[in-house]
């Protein structure tokens, strides 16, 4: 019967002693999956981070290049109102010039045409360099 105690509490001890190591077992690998979760978790953090400032230099950049069109365009709108002035100058010029022909002054008129000739090829000229007034 002492027997049937001792190997009863053995077999209790035992048990005991392999329950506790299937824990202890168990809670090394629930930390090490703890820790790793956090690991991750910073590691995504830390990139979206990285993300949000990349995607606000690029917003940043954008804006900038909106704002360099929008004034270039302006800058293209007042070349072209110039130019339409310049062309309705040089249509008076022409209405002119077809009048003194029309007068009978045809000195006065080849002068005129010479005139012309010689601003279209100043015009040419410098809208082949680049040159602004």
């Amino acid at each position: 019967m002492i027997q049937t105690y001792i190997y009863t509490g053995i077999g209790f001890i035992t048990g005991f002693i392999i329950a506790w190591i299937i824990r202890t077992v168990s809670l090394a690998k629930m930390k090490k999956l703890h820790k790793s979760t956090q690991g991750y978790l910073e590691s995504e953090k830390l990139m979206k981070e990285t993300l949000q400032k990349e995607n606000n230099l690029v917003h940043q950049n954008k804006m900038s290049i909106e704002l360099e069109f929008d004034k270039k365009l302006k800058q293209a709108e007042a070349l072209n109102k110039i130019l339409d002035e310049n062309i309705l100058l040089l249509q008076k010029s022409n209405e002119e010039t077809e009048a003194l022909l029309l007068k009978g002054e045809p000195e006065l008129h080849a002068m005129k045409l010479k005139l012309l000739e010689a601003q279209n090829t100043i015009a040419r000229f410098k809208a082949q360099t680049g040159v602004k007034e």
